[in-house]
């Protein structure tokens, strides 16, 4: 760690190997110390890049303490303009920068629906503000984009239904304090939305940090297997107490077991000739695309192969390619190129895969401006999948990426068993329960990259900071409202093209 408590890559394996109780207390939890208690002189091995170097002296939870003196935790409250901020057109504007064109309007009219939708539509102006607020340096594999709207299910291998993060497009490494604050003020605006009143938006996002800052320190607490895979999906409900959910998430994940590539494929497509089936278009959402644009997608699968696991392979080769059509995503991505490519098996059983254009992280320039350093990206598509894997405890067995024409894109199934609870549809009294939910959700994520006890150990047992987000939230949510003020008048002056409704 620097001097300023920054976690760089050549200390983050050190302080992975630090004990995760003292000294004098081992023998009560090492199970070999009790079987064995007599100590022998260790074997003098070589360092193996890639492994700990330990034992290592001090503790990472002490070292989070100490950063408290750097940054307080109240400090998190606060949240000042900064003069040369754009406003909320220009940063529209700028992020709808080699987007397709005739979309642009599409998401313009998305973000002008409501403040929560404006939100979700503008990462990077977040971003901006974020990089002027206080950070402790310690770096993740963050999201990027982790507000209320972005957690769902989705099925594992098994055909299981697993709920996590499940939208990287923005990830990068990072500071985790950004995902934490921009969930908190999402679920502000949700709960807003929702017509809850100002005390329950304001607790939801209480709730959610102080979800995260327990998760994290249960998970500091655990040895680093067994909190690598805890909090299983079974026990989320009861760790966040959120039982009012239960009878919502059961609805949505009913849903979810029927939303596959079958049913996608019954509904979107149509016999021809030869006994395959075709796309059908649904403007402007889904539209067929020219022979060579269909071709050159089709061919980029070839090098997409590459990029997964062997064992793979054989499921894909009993796989035919039959089509290829243009399908308009989410408010955040409207405008970037996104195809959905039908495969048949042998029996005409169809699988869908999307293979969506991966645009460099709206966070990168505002990285630089927070004082971390500009990250090296080979491949934007590579950099989405490997983020959504380093977070994720169980991910998409056919994520990986290709390219096609020049541009990068990630590949992944479509309509693998997804369902989402939409924050702003809540009850106002299963908002707080969704907000403590998520924040755990999004702690676990962040505890595969970094030390859950160098962040515990900043968070800290009082509510100090959840009293601070909380407050950050609420202002955030403020300010969002304005921006989203300030699109929609824009709009209406003619002045900002956009297509409501859509």
């Amino acid at each position: 760690m620097t001097e300023n408590g920054a976690v760089t890559a050549d200390t983050a394996g050190a302080e992975a190997a630090r004990p995760a109780v003292a000294a004098e207390s081992a023998a009560a939890v090492d199970p070999v110390a009790a079987v064995n208690p007599v100590v022998v002189a260790a074997r003098r091995l070589p360092r193996v890049p890639g492994f700990a170097h330990g034992p290592a002296e001090g503790s990472p939870k002490d070292e989070g303490k100490a950063l408290r003196r750097l940054v307080p935790r109240g400090s998190h409250a606060a949240f000042d303009l900064d003069g040369s901020r754009p406003t909320a057109v220009a940063a529209v504007e700028e992020s709808n920068r080699g987007r397709i064109p005739g979309l642009t309007p599409i998401r313009a009219g998305r973000m002008a629906a409501t403040p929560f939708a404006f939100l979700r539509g503008s990462a990077g102006l977040m971003a901006y503000d974020l990089a002027r607020t206080p950070m402790t340096r310690i770096r993740a594999q963050i999201c990027g984009d982790a507000h209320a709207a972005n957690f769902g299910l989705y099925g594992d291998a098994r055909g299981d239904l697993v709920i996590d993060l499940n939208d990287f497009d923005e990830t990068v490494d990072g500071p985790w304090e950004w995902d934490l604050k921009r969930l908190a003020a999402s679920l502000v605006l949700a709960g807003r939305e929702a017509g809850a009143d100002e005390d329950t938006c304001r607790k939801a996002a209480h709730g959610a940090v102080g979800a995260y800052r327990r998760t994290m320190r249960l998970l500091a607490r655990l040895p680093v297997l067994d909190a690598w895979n805890a909090i299983a999906d079974e026990e989320l409900v009861s760790h966040t107490d959120a039982h009012d959910l239960v009878g919502t998430l059961e609805r949505v994940s009913e849903k979810a077991r029927g939303n596959t590539s079958g049913r996608f494929a019954a509904k979107s497509t149509e016999r021809t000739e030869d006994g395959g089936r075709r796309f059908v278009e649904a403007p402007p959402v889904l539209r067929r695309v020219p022979d060579e644009e269909a071709a050159a997608v089709a061919s980029s699968l070839e090098h997409y192969l590459t990029t997964l696991s062997e064992d793979r392979l054989p499921l894909l080769s009993r796989h035919a390619v039959h089509d290829v059509a243009f399908r308009v995503v989410g408010t955040g991505s409207v405008g970037a190129r996104s195809y959905v490519v039908l495969l048949l098996d042998h029996r005409g059983e169809p699988l869908v895969l999307q293979v969506k254009e991966a645009r460099p992280s709206v966070l990168v320039p505002h990285l630089v401006a927070a004082g971390f350093e500009t990250p090296t990206v080979d491949h934007e598509g590579r950099r989405v999948v490997l983020g959504q894997k380093r977070m994720q405890v169980v991910s998409d067995i056919l994520l990986g990426w290709t390219t096609v024409d020049g541009l990068p894109f990630q590949v992944r199934q479509f309509r693998n068993r997804k369902g989402s609870v939409d924050p702003a549809a809540l009850a106002a009294d299963q908002i707080d329960d969704y907000g403590r939910m998520t924040g755990a959700l999004l702690a676990r994520a962040h505890s595969h990259s970094a030390d859950p006890r160098l962040i515990s150990g900043y968070c800290g047992k009082s509510e100090e900071l959840d009293e601070a987000l909380a407050a950050f939230a609420v202002a955030y949510a403020d300010r969002t409202e304005a921006d989203h003020a300030d699109l929609v008048a824009a709009v209406r002056a003619g002045r900002v093209p956009a297509e409501m409704g859509v």
